[in-house]
């Protein structure tokens, strides 16, 4: 019960949220990706990403100095379910505005918008 209460909490929190949102838009993005969508400094977001990896919800990948995040895989009975309320529960209305800052950071000259992201972008899916 203890862990189910813990995904509970970790998407309670409304920037955890949308970082939740962005992922299972995207599947894979950076740190700084995310940072600059959601709005919040490196810290702050990093801070937001280790309580949703401790809560299971995330899985990370490190490649050099760049940390990706992505959402935990359906092995897991709860995370597969949460997933796919949570692709029903966010309606593009809901996602629109973090769709739109996904693809004005990763347009932006002198961006370091990661590979999945500016894929994402040229596929016009942000």
């Amino acid at each position: 019960m203890d862990e189910l209460a813990d995904i509970f909490k970790a998407l309670g929190d409304e920037t955890r949220l949308k970082i939740v949102a962005l992922l299972l838009l995207h599947g894979e993005l950076c740190v700084c990706d995310l940072e600059h969508v959601i709005g919040a400094t490196q810290s702050k977001t990093s801070r937001h990403l280790r309580y949703l990896l401790n809560a299971g919800v995330v899985k990370d990948r490190r490649e050099g100095v760049w940390a990706y995040y992505r959402l935990a895989g359906d092995s897991d009975d709860r995370i597969k379910l949460l997933r796919t309320t949570l692709k029903k529960l966010l309606t593009p209305e809901l996602t629109q505005s973090l769709e739109h800052g996904l693809a004005k950071w990763c347009c932006a000259p002198g961006s370091s918008c990661s590979p999945a992201a500016m894929a994402a972008v040229s596929k016009g899916q942000a």
